[in-house]
């Protein structure tokens, strides 16, 4: 498993220390040796790589890794260039489409996004080869939700996106009056007719940046 090397060590080193997570590493070690597990093992903390703790603007929380071969890299709803765009995503670029202009690009890689302050997390990092979920539980959602107190402490202006019901579990945890929280119903085919589409939530984030000095996110992801 690739280790976090940046700013993010330093507030997460004490979860490194708990029996939990020497647990989770053993097992998730263990995993990658016995099975198909996504995504690659040095991409697992690509979204803490990515996007520095102190260049976090946005936080996007997804729930765990796609679980079919080449699509996840670590970052949440996103896939490397070549692979075909899944359909939450998609249903995520007709809303940037309608809420900012953004035309629709033909890959679904999202570097850009994390590059500019947009944290796309998922609340579990490891996933095996066609099982959806069959992480859950084993240690992650402690991990992942120890990096979301860390942001609610920055004293500075963040922006979450939750989508769909297991994302907005964690805003009891989000109470940092300095920063937003956007919730709406997850963009995937079966519930985002109920009020994804329409919440406008990528132009309410650039809004409220701008309104507090800081640079908004360029969320048009160019065709290749």
């Amino acid at each position: 498993m690739a280790a976090i090397s940046n700013d993010w060590q330093k507030p997460l080193s004490e979860e490194f220390k708990k029996p939990y997570y020497r647990k989770l590493y053993e097992t998730v070690k263990q995993e990658y040796t016995t099975h198909t597990v996504f995504p690659p093992s040095q991409d697992i903390f690509n979204a803490f790589a990515l996007t520095p703790l102190s260049e976090v603007k946005v936080l996007i929380l997804g729930q765990d890794p796609y679980h079919e071969p080449g699509q996840a890299h670590g970052l949440s709803f996103s896939v490397k260039p070549g692979i075909e765009i899944p359909p939450s995503l998609v249903n995520i670029y007709k809303e940037l489409h309608d809420d900012l202009g953004c035309y629709i690009p033909n890959n679904g890689f999202l570097e850009k996004w994390a590059r500019q302050g947009v944290m796309l997390l998922n609340t579990v990092l490891t996933v095996r080869n066609h099982q959806a979920n069959s992480h859950k539980g084993i240690g992650w959602e402690e991990f992942t939700d120890a990096a979301i107190r860390v942001l609610n402490n920055q004293d500075r202006p963040i922006v979450y996106m939750l989508w769909g019901r297991p994302a907005q579990t964690k805003t009891d945890m989000l109470d940092n009056r300095k920063q937003l929280v956007l919730t709406a119903p997850h963009p995937s085919p079966l519930s985002a007719y109920k009020g994804f589409f329409g919440c406008r939530h990528f132009s309410k984030a650039n809004e409220y940046l701008k309104n507090n000095g800081l640079a908004q996110i360029d969320w048009q992801i160019e065709n290749i």
